[in-house]
Order: structure tokens, then sequence, then C-alpha cells
């Protein structure tokens, strides 16, 4: 026969706190998760003064209409351009639809010639089974290089105009540390959050590497898993702050996997291209088609795009979120 636990040891078990918390007698959460309730901004009047004369000193600069000739000017020859561009574009608008075929006509095409190639020709010239990524990474990979560089401008605009003085941490400390402390309203020590990150990131960030490497197998490819792969690090910035992420992830990080990323694939698609148009052997394999390593560089630009992709994602966030990473 067992012996019976003492109560001092049964109020230690597992099965105690258990069934405790099964009839709503204890809440394991409470006293061990941040619960405290946070207060209001408020800013200090000096900060307020400040803002306000900063505010007015631009306006008067930059609105000034009676002082200010190079706005006048500039006012000036930017209506004139805008009247020319317009007119301009209405012109070729015009010229181009009298040259389109009238509506009815027996001779018109009943399909358009592209789609019938992508669909009976697309596994045999690019060596992808989806026929989605062979269209935008082989046939139009120019124009997905153009998509990806206005992911890589915008991100460095949003650099640009939202990134925090450097000097200001000499000038201000004080404003300087406010400006940059992500965690101040927020809770420090979310055990619920936390450990959903652990456990999700790692799974996030993989089923984004397996949609990249599949997208020239299956739906998917470099910009549905980059936004995957976005998504998981941002997971883990709400769950972990700055101080973990800047360990693997900085400024310089984006700007360099990037610029490398984007320049692959320049230089990549620039000689296959060439050899193409040229009617040259560009000596690059499609392999058997469904095998991972196949469709020629479809594989490696989708990962190019993803990078780029996950980067830029991430890299709004933070900059939204803090202005600096």
């Amino acid at each position: 026969m067992s012996r019976k636990k003492s109560d001092e040891i049964y109020r230690k078990s597992f099965s105690y706190h258990f069934f405790r918390w099964l009839r709503d007698e204890e809440d394991p959460y409470i006293g061990k998760v941040e619960m405290s309730v946070k207060k209001p901004h408020l800013e200090e009047v000096e900060t307020i003064r400040e803002r306000m004369s900063e505010k007015q000193m631009m306006m008067d600069r930059i609105y000034d209409l009676s002082n200010n000739r190079m706005l006048l000017r500039f006012r000036q020859v930017y209506k004139v351009l805008a009247i020319l561009f317009c007119v301009t574009l209405l012109g070729v608008l015009i010229v181009n639809v009298s040259y389109l075929p009238p509506i009815g006509d027996p001779d018109n095409p009943a399909d358009n010639e592209v789609p019938t190639r992508y669909i009976e020709q697309g596994l045999q010239e690019t060596g992808a089974i989806n026929i989605v990524s062979g269209m935008i990474l082989d046939y139009r990979a120019f124009d997905t290089f153009g998509e990806s560089n206005v992911l890589f401008i915008a991100t460095i605009t949003v650099l640009i105009l939202l990134r925090i003085d450097s000097t200001l941490k000499k000038k201000d400390p004080k404003k300087y540390e406010r400006e940059t402390n992500d965690r101040k309203f927020e809770p420090k020590n979310d055990l619920i959050l936390q450990g959903g990150a652990r456990v999700l990131t790692p799974v996030i960030l993989i089923w984004g590497a397996c949609v990249i490497l599949n997208g020239h197998l299956s739906p998917g490819g470099g910009f549905s898993g980059g936004a995957i792969i976005g998504a998981g690090l941002i997971l883990y910035l709400n769950a972990f702050g700055f101080v973990k992420t800047e360990r693997f992830f900085v400024e310089k990080t984006y700007k360099y996997v990037s610029f490398t990323a984007l320049t692959f694939y320049c230089l990549a698609k620039s000689y296959s291209f060439f050899t193409g148009a040229n009617h040259l052997e560009s000596h690059i394999p499609k392999g058997e088609p469904g095998a991972i390593l196949s469709a020629g560089l479809i594989l490696p630009l989708d990962i190019c795009v993803g990078f780029v992709v996950a980067c830029t994602m991430y890299t709004f966030y933070c900059m939204f979120r803090k202005g600096d990473f």
C-alpha cells in the first residue's frame, strides 16, 4: 500500500496546483507577470515649448512666401512643368489608343500569345514547375529586380526621415534616452509573449525558409517567404526587445544583406539575359524538374528577393517604432 502524502508535500505537488486552477481557486500568473497600470505619458512644459518653437522656426523659414524667393521660383517652375507633363502624357495616351484595334474586329486575336507561351513552354524554358515563379524570375526577372530596388529605396528613405539625430546623445542624453527607450511603456517580462515567441519564432523562420527554397516547385517564393521571415523577426523583437535582437541584426546588417542580394541578382540576371539575347550558351543547368536544385537561376534569385523583403519588413518596423536599430 502506498503512503498518504502529508499536506505540506501535497501542497507542493503539481496535482494540487492543477486542481486549484481547474476549480478557479488559483491563478498561476498572479504576482509573476507585470500587471501594473501604465501611467499616462506627460511631457514637460519646456519640451512642449521647445517643440513648438522649432515648428514655428521651420514654418517661418520654409513657408515665408514674401521673402523666400527660391521657393517662389520653384513654385512657378513646378506649375509650368506639371502642365507640360500632363499635356505630354495625355498626348502619348491618345496616340497609343489610336493604334488599338477596333472593338469587334474579326481579325483581332482570340487570346494573347504571351500566356500561351508561359503555359505551354514555361517548364521547358525555365525548368520551374511553378509557372508564376518562372514568369516573374525568368521571363520578367528585371521587373522583379525593379520591385526589389523599390523596397530598398523606400527603406533608405524611411531611414533618412525617421532616424534620430546621432548628435542628440551628446547634446541632451536624457532626451536621447527618452527617444530610444523602446520598452519604457511596455511590459518588460511578459511570460506569455516570451514563451510563445520562443516556440513560434524558430517555426516561423524555418517555414519562411521552406517557402523561399520551394518557390520554383510550389506556391510561394521570395516575396511570400521573406514576409514570413520578417514577421518572425518582428515577433522576436516584440517579445525580447532591441537589446537581444541587436546581437544579430543592426543597421549595417540590413545594408550589407540588401546590397549583396541586389548586386548578385543584377549580375546573375544580366549575364543570363546577355547570353540569351545573343544566342550564346549560358552554361546554367536547369536541372531535373521537381528537384530542389533545378530551374536554373530561379532558386538563387528567390533567395535574394527573400532576403530583401525580410530585411525591409523588419527595418520598417524598427524605424517606425524606435527611430533607430
